[in-house]
């Protein structure tokens, strides 16, 4: 069997970078504990379309330690970290990945780990589960789950067509994984993906957010902690108006197109930034994208309005325009946080991750049992994790008296 993998003398890096992000995820250690004493997942296979990261690894080890046999496989061509596919191989994890590949052989990758018959199957972004229903339709794992916003906005509208044909866990949907991951691994990893590619100061500078879900928010955040000015683009007027009370412009992509020095585009929509805001920035713009997919940034109008292209750094291409301006693209428009910095920190993956193991119990212990659909993970499992975490990080949690109990159980009396 031949797996797939850069360089396998890389192993030795990996492991060190694999144990080192073990350290920070003492909750998915305490679930590995107990995973290995319990074996919950014994027989079972799993395959995974997961971004190859450090802490990736220590959620398959888990799998693995859990009684699992585990498959892993991108869920992006730019955020394999090849050390640590090496180290995983290394250890009898067959992984499916490398970093820079191109479209044919990423998905020839998924369906390597599909080939290997999972039972479950885990999604960052709704990739594998695609090729499930339209390409593998002869597989019939007993559920899967899903990482992302972009990927729970992909299977909800297959739910709605009537073509979903597995129960899935929206591993996103937990308070444990969005509250946290989408917010502050997204707007720290970010705008670490950010300076990474160019080195720019941000503070003074006026950062563009379009989408202010809960990654946007991070984002902006971030960017509002080092010192830019923010302005935030919205469709949603709820959204839009969090924003203004947040104390961030709130702009039309047009009129900001106009003064951002940097723009991130956070929204799991297309072309969201096209020719017509191309028009309006400023020479020297920045343009990153920090949602799932390449779409966002309208690269092929901008390819055709280009005069030259070059590399100037790094991760940053400079497209020059026939008026003398010159707009940078960060990592291709890929996600900037994984394509051009390390992704999420440990610290927070902790979190998303032990939701991972947790739905893929969940879901072995109702095989059969479930029908076609999207799942939330119960709110339970939810408070587990979050109970985990607060005791790692020394954090006291008050509980009610029977009396509080009482009261709040009581309706009618208000005194």
């Amino acid at each position: 069997m031949e797996f797939d993998i850069a360089d396998p003398g890389q192993a030795e890096l990996g492991a060190r970078r694999v144990a080192w992000a073990g350290r920070r995820m003492p909750v998915l250690g305490t679930i590995r504990e107990r995973f290995r004493a319990e074996q919950p997942l014994a027989g079972r296979r799993v395959a995974a379309c997961l971004h190859v990261t450090a802490e990736t690894a220590n959620l398959m080890l888990t799998l693995r330690d859990g009684g699992a046999q585990t498959f892993l496989c991108a869920s992006n061509p730019l955020s394999t970290q090849d050390d640590v596919a090496a180290a995983l191989v290394d250890v009898g994890i067959p992984v499916f990945a490398v970093r820079g590949e191109d479209n044919n052989r990423y998905y020839g990758h998924i369906h390597s780990v599909l080939d290997r018959e999972p039972d479950i199957t885990m999604d960052d972004g709704a990739d594998l589960v695609t090729v499930l229903h339209t390409e593998r339709t002869d597989l019939r794992p007993i559920g899967s789950t899903e990482e992302t916003t972009t990927g729970v906005i992909r299977l909800r509208a297959m739910a709605a067509d009537g073509t979903l044909r597995l129960p899935v866990v929206a591993v996103n949907d937990s308070a444990t994984k969005h509250l946290f991951d989408n917010r502050y691994g997204t707007g720290q990893s970010s705008m670490d993906g950010i300076l990474r590619a160019s080195n720019v100061l941000i503070a003074g500078s006026t950062v563009v957010v379009v989408g202010y879900g809960d990654c946007g928010r991070g984002v902006a955040d971030r960017a509002h902690g080092l010192g830019a000015k923010v302005v935030v683009v919205e469709v949603d007027p709820v959204r839009a108006l969090e924003a203004a009370m947040d104390g961030y412009r709130v702009l039309t992509a047009d009129d900001a197109a106009a003064v951002g020095d940097v723009f991130v585009t956070v929204t799991g929509n297309k072309h969201v930034l096209r020719g017509r805001h191309f028009e309006r920035m400023k020479d020297g713009a920045i343009l990153a994208n920090a949602g799932h997919f390449d779409v966002e940034i309208d690269l092929p109008t901008l390819a055709d309005r280009a005069v030259t292209r070059r590399p100037v750094r790094e991760n940053l291409e400079e497209y020059a325009l026939g008026d003398g301006r010159r707009l940078l693209v960060a990592a291709e428009g890929r996600l900037v946080n994984l394509s051009a910095a390390e992704g999420h920190p440990a610290d927070v993956m902790d979190m998303s991750f032990s939701d991972q193991a947790l739905a893929a119990e969940w879901l072995v212990d109702r095989a059969g049992s479930l029908a076609p659909g999207v799942y939330t993970l119960p709110e339970d499992l939810d408070h587990e994790v979050a109970r985990i975490k607060l005791d790692h990080l020394g954090c006291g949690l008050e509980t009610l008296t029977p009396e509080q109990e009482d009261y709040l159980a009581t309706w009618h009396e208000g005194t």
